[in-house]
C-alpha cells in the first residue's frame, strides 16, 4: 500500500524533543507544511526567531486544523488538558502521537477524550539532554537511538507505518512494546537514575556549609557525569514520577533491597561479594556501550 502524503504536521509543546524533531524533519520532505503552538507567548516568540516550523500559531485550534499528524510534547500532567482542547478540531484521519516518558496514563487519557476514530500512537524517543526549551533542541539528537511505540491493537496499520517512517527519518530505530512493560523498563533505566541523581545532589545541599563547599569544589568527573541529569526540567520529572509511580515504587523496592545487601557487605568487609558484584556489573556496563 502506498503511504499517504503528509500535508501538514503540528507540534504541541516545543521543548527539547519536539524542537529537535522539527529541525530534523524540516529538510527531509516528510510533510508539506508545519505548525507549532507553545503555551507561553515568550516561547512562541522564540520559536518565530528560530524559524524551525512554517507557522507559530496563537491557539490550539489553528495549530491542529488540517493536520495529518499532531505530535504532543508537553509535561505528562498537561497531556489530558491538551487532548481535551484539540479534540474538537481534529480531522477524522488525523494521527496523534506523543514523546512522553510514561505511556499507560497517557493512553487512558487519550481513550477518554479523543474521538474513537482517531488513531493515537504513543511514542517515546529515547533521547535527550539535561537542557530544556526550544533553544536546547538540535539536529541529530535522535541519530542511532531507539524510539518505543506502544500502540493499541485496533489502530490502522497505515497510521503506525507513518509514525515509524517519521522516526526512521529522524535517525531512530523503532521498537513496538506493551505500554505497561514500557513503563516498567523505563522506571529502572531512566526514572530511578534521575531519582538517585536528584537525591545525591539534594544530600549535598543539606550538608554543613564547609563540607558542601569542598564536595562541590573537588567533585570528580564521574560525579559530574552521573549527577548531570539532576539539572533536568523539574516540572517534567515531577510529572513523570507521579504518573509512573506504580512501576517506579516496585523497582525502587528491588533497588533498596540490593542497596541494603551492598551496605551489609561493606559493613562486614565482605571483599569477595564486593569483587564479584563489581565484576558482574562492569561486564554489563560494557555491553551497554556496544
Amino acid at each position: 500500500m502506498k503511504m499517504k502524503k503528509i500535508n501538514k504536521i503540528a507540534f504541541i509543546g516545543m521543548g527539547l524533543i519536539n524542537s529537535s524533531l522539527a529541525r530534523d524533519l524540516n529538510d527531509l520532505g516528510f510533510y508539506n507544511s508545519s505548525s507549532a503552538y507553545s503555551r507561553t507567548k515568550k516561547t512562541r516568540n522564540i520559536l518565530r526567531k528560530l524559524d524551525i516550523v512554517d507557522k507559530v500559531e496563537e491557539s490550539y485550534e489553528k495549530t491542529v486544523k488540517g493536520a495529518d499528524i499532531v505530535i504532543i510534547g508537553v509535561p505528562v500532567a498537561a497531556f489530558s488538558n491538551v487532548i481535551k482542547k484539540i479534540s474538537p478540531f481534529l480531522m477524522k484521519s488525523t494521527i496523534i502521537t506523543d514523546v512522553g516518558s510514561v505511556k499507560k496514563s497517557l493512553i487512558k487519557s487519550a481513550e477518554k477524550y479523543l474521538p474513537k476514530n482517531i488513531d493515537f500512537i504513543p511514542g517515546h524517543p529515547i533521547a535527550g539532554t539535561e537542557n530544556s526549551g526550544p533553544e536546547a533542541g538540535f539536529k541529530g539528537l535522535f541519530k542511532n537511538g531507539y524510539c518505543i511505540l506502544t500502540p493499541k491493537s485496533n489502530i490502522k496499520k497505515e497510521s503506525l507505518d507513518i509514525i515509524i517512517k517519521m522516526w526512521n527519518l529522524a535517525g531512530m530505530k523503532v521498537d513496538i512494546m506493551d505500554p505497561e512493560y514500557h513503563d516498567m523498563v523505563l522506571a529502572i533505566t531512566s526514572h530511578i537514575p534521575h531519582i538517585i541523581a536528584y537525591s545525591i545532589v539534594g544530600t549535598i545541599s543539606n550538608l554543613e556549609k564547609s563540607i558542601k563547599k569542598e564536595v562541590i569544589k573537588y567533585a570528580a568527573s564521574g560525579f559530574k557525569d552521573f549527577t548531570r541529569i539532576a539539572a533536568s526540567d523539574p516540572i517534567m520529572w515531577r510529572d513523570i514520577l507521579l504518573s509512573n509511580k506504580g512501576s517506579i515504587l516496585e523497582m525502587l523496592s528491588i533497588f533498596k533491597k540490593d542497596l541494603a545487601t551492598l551496605e551489609r557487605a561493606i559493613r562486614n568487609e565482605d571483599s569477595k561479594f564486593l569483587y564479584n558484584l563489581f565484576s558482574k556489573t562492569r561486564l554489563i556496563r560494557k555491553k551497554i556501550n556496544k
